[in-house]
């Protein structure tokens, strides 16, 4: 399904939307859930990552598919390696097996897991036999996907021992480390992260509880977008969120500062708004600790006629496409001035942007959801638009009710 999306009219804007809860909460919620029953969810993620991570924990088949859900591929590969006595193949989609999982792999391997590789070395689909971990030490590099280190921590009060990860070299991703570290604490679990050693305690049960479930920041980022292309005046209130969030995403309330954008917070809601025009000089951020974000701020520059520098970028090349690749690919058919290495990207100033032009998304959900805000400035095309199910059902539906129209094409 191929959409032409566009504006007309008053670009002030006023609506209220409630967005899903976290994917990334929700994922690592659900395989805690299946360790400790006496956790009750709510306002879990409708995402179809989230829906993949529920039906590969409910099933009792021994191949797996998992499609897209690159969370679930890493969460999961440590959920069934303690599975004793359980046999499992974990594959997914085409771009899923190119997707690298050999330092994940080999740091269970080290704590004693039995997988191997079906075909790829170092890449799905593979092969899992449930065991006993025996050891309670792992070295892990710092600098690669926090999913391969909070994969490790989900499992880790469950080993005899509990489990001791060191982290070598740079630590990036920082706040998704957090995250799971505060899932975990809050329901029971001790943990310390000091220097570059987490260690967390063994625990035999949890007491029973209920945990919410916050939105997901990263789905509030396209809102971000929308109100700083739009006229003064312009809001959207957002539910349901927290003021001291796990996710590291919501250094959206800082950044978009520069775009004019003023977010207040009220009884687990966010109110945006646009109080004054962006500011005109260069945007230089750190996305070390919230890739996610990256396609969404870059849009939006290239929209507002500004330049940026985005460093911290390099999980992006492992992604649901090479995001860096696709980023620069996409907007530059827009008209953009823009280099991008392993890590960074690089946009100059523009002056005009080309319209009617057909995003391709590379079945990459970010792709679709960042380059819609422009259509606030021309008409666009977005290709496979449905791929945004894959962290947000209602992405469209949420479009038209602020304004967008949208039609297939």
């Amino acid at each position: 399904m191929d959409l032409l999306l566009n504006v007309v009219g008053d670009k002030k804007i006023s609506k209220e939307i409630t967005i899903s809860g976290s994917k990334s909460e929700s994922n690592r919620l659900l395989i805690l859930k299946k360790i400790f029953p006496e956790i009750t969810i709510e306002n879990l993620s409708d995402s179809d990552d989230s829906v993949h991570m529920q039906q590969a924990l409910s099933t009792d088949e021994k191949l797996i598919n998992i499609g897209h859900a690159g969370t679930a591929m890493r969460f999961l590969t440590s959920f069934f390696a303690v599975q004793k006595d359980r046999e499992v193949v974990l594959t997914g989609s085409e771009r899923m097996q190119n997707r690298p999982i050999q330092i994940l792999v080999d740091a269970l391997k080290e704590l004693g897991a039995e997988i191997t590789y079906e075909a790829k070395e170092g890449y799905p689909p593979i092969r899992i036999k449930g065991n006993k971990l025996i050891a309670n030490k792992v070295q892990i590099n710092g600098n690669v996907s926090s999913q391969y280190i909070s994969s490790l921590l989900l499992i880790a009060s469950k080993l005899e021992q509990g489990l001791t990860i060191e982290l070598i070299g740079e630590i990036t991703s920082v706040p998704y480390i957090k995250m799971t570290l505060s899932l975990l604490n809050q329901i029971g679990i001790k943990t310390t992260f000091q220097e570059n050693i987490i260690q967390v305690l063994p625990i035999k049960r949890i007491e029973k509880q209920t945990v919410v479930v916050e939105s997901d920041w990263s789905s509030a980022s396209y809102f971000y977008s929308i109100i700083a292309l739009s006229d003064i005046g312009s809001q959207i209130k957002l539910s349901a969120y927290k003021k001291n969030s796990l996710q590291g995403d919501s250094c959206l309330v800082e950044i978009y500062k520069h775009f004019g954008v003023e977010t207040r917070f009220s009884n687990n809601t966010i109110t945006l708004k646009k109080v004054k025009k962006t500011i005109n000089s260069d945007l230089t951020i750190d996305l070390k600790n919230a890739p996610d974000i990256a396609q969404t701020i870059a849009v939006t520059c290239f929209a507002e006629g500004i330049a940026c520098n985005l460093t911290g970028l390099h999980t992006l090349k492992i992604k649901e496409t090479d995001r860096l690749l696709a980023l620069h690919d996409e907007l530059t058919k827009l008209g953009a001035s823009i280099n991008v290495t392993n890590e960074s990207l690089h946009l100059s100033k523009s002056e005009s942007i080309k319209p009617n032009v057909a995003i391709e998304t590379y079945n990459d959900h970010r792709m679709a959801m960042a380059f819609a805000p422009l259509a606030l400035r021309v008409p666009i095309q977005i290709k496979v638009a449905e791929v945004v199910t894959k962290s947000y059902q209602k992405f469209w539906d949420d479009m038209a009710q602020i304004g967008f129209n949208i039609k297939k094409i």
